[in-house]
C-alpha cells in the first residue's frame, strides 16, 4: 500500500472549490503544471477522474461532488489543529492540577499557592497527593502534574526541573529539653535519641555523612514517614529531630530550634515536571504561581 500523502487533500479542496486547474494552482502558489500534476495522482488515488473537460472549463464528477464537503471539513479541521494555541484566557480556565510534594510543603506554602491561583483563575482545583520516592511514574504517566522536592539519583533523565529555593537543616527539639540547657557540640547531639525523618533509599543522609566525617554516628530512637510526623514525636518526647528549616516552618510552633553544630550541605528544592507540558500554558502559568509564592521570603534563586 502507498504512503499516503495528506497533502493531496489540500489540492484536492482547492480543486474542487476552484473547478479549474489554474485557479487551484493559484490558490495554492502553484504552476498549472504542477496543479496538473498533482490532480494526476490525486485521479490515481481515488480511481475517479474528478474534474473533466464541460466546453472550455472543468466540470466534477458525481465522486467529486461526494468527496467536496468531507474534504473541505478534513482540511479546516487540520489547519485548527496546526494552529497556534490561542491566549489563555484565566478566567474560563476550569481544571483540576495535581501537585505531588511533602506534607511540609502543603502547610508552608499551600495556603498562599492556592490564594494566588484562585486570584487569576477561580475555576481551578488543586490536589495535593503523596511524595512517592524513588519514582517518576507519576509525571510520566500524566497522573501528575507537578512534582516539588529535592531532585534525586532515581528521577527519571527526561523530567523537567527548575530551582525553588535552597533550605539548611536545623535541630529540633521540645521546649524544656536538655539540649536546651547547654552548648549544644556534635558529640552531645549525636548522643541524643533521634527520629529520622524521610529520605531517599538511595542517598545516604547528609547529616549522618557529617556526622560520620567527625567519627559520630547518631543513635535511631525511630522512623517516621515525613517530617510533620517527626515533629509530633518531638513535642512529646526527648527525641531530636533534623528537619528543612523553610519547609517546617509552619509546624515549629512550640518548639525549640537550633542551628546543627557541625556543617551539612543545603538541600534544593525544586520544580519537576514532564517535557510534554512545556509549552501548555496553563501547566507553564501555574509553576510561574508557584515560583512566584517560594519567591516571596529569602532564600529563593530569584
Amino acid at each position: 500500500m502507498n504512503e499516503l500523502d495528506l497533502n493531496l487533500l489540500v489540492a484536492l479542496d482547492a480543486l474542487l472549490t476552484e473547478g479549474s486547474v489554474v485557479g487551484a494552482a493559484g490558490r495554492l502558489n502553484l504552476s498549472p503544471s504542477a496543479m496538473s500534476r498533482t490532480l494526476s495522482r490525486l485521479r490515481a488515488a481515488t480511481g475517479d477522474p474528478l474534474l473533466v473537460r464541460a466546453g472550455r472549463g472543468l466540470v466534477a464528477t458525481p465522486r467529486a461532488l461526494e468527496l467536496r464537503e468531507p474534504v473541505k471539513h478534513l482540511v479546516e479541521d487540520a489547519r485548527v489543529a496546526l494552529r497556534p494555541a490561542e491566549a489563555l484566557d484565566l478566567t474560563k480556565l476550569e481544571t483540576t492540577f495535581t501537585l505531588r510534594t511533602s506534607d511540609g510543603f502543603v502547610q508552608n506554602f499551600g495556603p498562599a499557592l492556592l490564594e494566588r491561583l484562585a486570584a487569576d483563575a477561580p475555576g481551578v482545583r488543586v490536589d495535593f497527593a503523596q511524595k512517592q520516592p524513588d519514582s517518576s511514574e507519576g509525571l510520566r504517566d500524566g497522573a501528575v502534574d507537578l512534582e516539588i522536592g529535592v531532585v534525586h539519583s532515581a528521577t527519571g533523565p527526561e523530567v523537567r526541573t527548575q530551582a525553588l529555593f535552597r533550605d539548611r537543616f536545623i535541630g529540633v527539639v521540645r521546649q524544656g529539653h536538655a539540649l536546651t540547657r547547654s552548648e549544644i557540640t556534635a558529640a552531645t547531639y549525636a548522643a541524643q535519641n533521634h527520629v529520622l525523618g524521610p529520605r531517599d533509599s538511595a542517598d545516604r543522609s547528609p547529616i549522618d555523612d557529617a556526622l560520620a566525617a567527625l567519627g559520630l554516628e547518631r543513635r535511631i530512637g525511630t522512623i517516621v514517614i515525613g517530617f510533620a510526623s517527626a515533629l509530633a514525636l518531638v513535642r512529646g518526647t526527648d527525641l531530636v529531630a533534623a528537619v528543612p528549616e523553610r519547609h517546617t516552618d509552619a509546624m515549629r510552633d512550640g518548639l525549640s530550634s537550633f542551628p546543627l553544630p557541625f556543617a551539612v550541605p543545603q538541600i534544593t528544592v525544586s520544580l519537576l515536571w514532564h517535557p510534554r507540558l512545556d509549552a501548555d500554558p496553563a501547566q507553564a502559568w501555574l509553576r510561574s504561581c508557584v515560583r512566584e509564592v517560594c519567591s516571596r521570603r529569602k532564600g529563593d534563586f530569584g
